[in-house]
């Protein structure tokens, strides 16, 4: 049933409310070991308890630059328990770019797994996660900051933005609305915990006493999904090809699977309606807690219904969101920052619209718009279309400089199409003549950069368009 605080000032945080109601329920998976609810609980009580000695208080920022690990998370409900704010940055962020940010949001203390990574002006905590506590757990105020994620828009430096636990839980009952969460389902934690996906999942998994699965890079997906009998997967499309195209996959643990945002290649539908999996995309963003609306995965990159908990209007085909998960805003040198209009509506700048069955249909970035001859150009329309045929896994379509025309659209293809790629300008060329007008229609493709990663749900453009013009 729903987690609904008899008051924001006087209940326990979800995870201590599962290990509260189901102590031996599984709730960390790790590689050989389980860790049971009423286990986590205790050493999350005696980590906030290190924090609290070695002197944070209530509202300081700590910073956590890692990989996924089971310390993060540890870390996380303890920063919660004790009232500071969990601070998680990427550890393939430059050193710069961690030292400014440190500074700029006045972070004075940090861990880190290894000792690499050592900003100025900011104390290396040195904690012990292992340790169990007797202590009893203390209420917390759930609207009170809880954590930053790390955003950067559609570009310069990285933007903070605050969640209460109140967001959290607002947006993970709205999720289970549609995609059923249940005591015992076993999710993996395939998303990094410095992004709002990876983090909505350790809420999602806490408020059902659900697992929370750690990737196991020794074996495959698809043996993982087989010894954990995972229920949950939330995947990138190139994660998805890789598991499909193993012989030996076995998916019937696997209850729903959530892809990335937009449009999904017709191939992959096919292959997983013929497994008869439940796959769903949304359109979700950081500011709102995750996800936003949700639906069936189809190829016309409709993002689904708006879920509970959420409200959203679309004026001049922009889209505007508030609602209980709205975050509390950006982290700044005075402090937090509200960004939203009187009336307490953020504005995207994403642009969409309503189909006719009340699904929302996401046209696409403000900023990502760019001008041929004249001529608005909408790239993640142009992408939509060409996911469309069976041998393109993914598209992203940027703007190359023209002289004639000031920009020319170009995309950039993954999917078995690639081979000899400049020998099928014009099969592609035919294939999208009925889809797209002519101006829209990409006068140069290019293969996907090998080696390139996604950490989220989202492909992040800027870098990989960067690679290809760096190329």
């Amino acid at each position: 049933m729903p987690f609904v605080p008899a008051s924001v000032s006087s209940a326990i945080s979800p995870l201590h409310r599962a290990a509260r109601d189901f102590p031996q329920q599984t709730a960390i998976k790790l590689t050989g070991q389980d860790i049971n609810y009423q286990t986590l609980s205790q050493h999350i009580i005696a980590l906030g308890e290190q924090l609290t000695a070695s002197g944070i208080k209530e509202g300081e920022p700590v910073a956590c630059i890692s990989i996924n690990n089971l310390e993060m998370i540890c870390l996380y409900w303890a920063c919660i328990d004790i009232g500071a704010i969990f601070f998680p940055i990427s550890p393939r962020f430059p050193t710069m770019q961690v030292q400014a940010l440190i500074d700029t949001h006045q972070v004075g203390y940090y861990w880190s797994p290894t000792s690499d990574t050592a900003p100025r002006h900011c104390r290396r905590l040195e904690l012990q996660f292992n340790l169990i506590s007797t202590s009893l757990t203390k209420p917390i105020d759930f609207n009170r900051p809880t954590n930053v994620i790390l955003t950067s828009g559609s570009s310069g430096f990285p933007k903070a933005a605050v969640h209460c636990l109140a967001n959290h839980i607002a947006n993970a009952e709205g999720a289970r609305s549609l995609i059923p969460l249940e005591k015992g389902d076993a999710w993996l934690l395939s998303l990094p915990l410095f992004h709002i996906g990876g983090l909505a999942i350790l809420n999602r998994c806490a408020l059902v006493a659900a697992s929370v699965v750690m990737p196991d890079q020794a074996i495959s997906l698809n043996q993982q999904i087989a010894r954990d009998k995972l229920t949950h997967v939330s995947l990138v499309p190139a994660q998805l090809i890789k598991l499909l195209a193993d012989e030996n996959t076995k998916l019937e643990s696997i209850k729903a699977l959530l892809l990335g945002g937009g449009a999904i290649a017709v191939d992959l539908l096919e292959q997983l309606k013929q497994r008869n999996i439940a796959s769903f995309t949304s359109y979700g963003m950081t500011e709102m807690g995750s996800q936003i609306t949700t639906g069936p995965a189809l190829s016309d990159g409709n993002s689904g219904k708006l879920l509970p908990k959420r409200e959203l209007k679309i004026e001049d085909n922009v889209i505007w969101v508030r609602g209980e998960c709205l975050f509390m805003g950006y982290l700044t040198s005075e402090g937090i920052q509200p960004c939203v209009d009187q009336d307490g509506w953020f504005y995207t700048k994403d642009r969409g619209e309503w189909d006719e069955n009340g699904n929302l249909k996401i046209l696409g970035r403000i900023d990502n718009m760019f001008i041929c001859g004249g001529e608005n150009i909408q790239p993640e329309e142009i992408e939509a279309a060409l996911k469309q045929h069976p041998l393109i896994d993914d598209a992203i379509v940027f703007a190359e400089p023209d002289a004639q025309f000031g920009n020319l659209p170009a995309a950039i293809i993954r999917g078995s199409i690639t081979h000899d790629l400049h020998t099928k300008t014009g099969e592609l060329e035919s294939f999208l003549a009925d889809k797209i007008a002519r101006f829209k229609r990409p006068r140069r493709y290019y293969p996907w950069p090998e080696g390139s990663e996604q950490t989220g749900l989202k492909v992040n453009r800027k870098t990989l368009i960067n690679e290809i013009r760096k190329g």
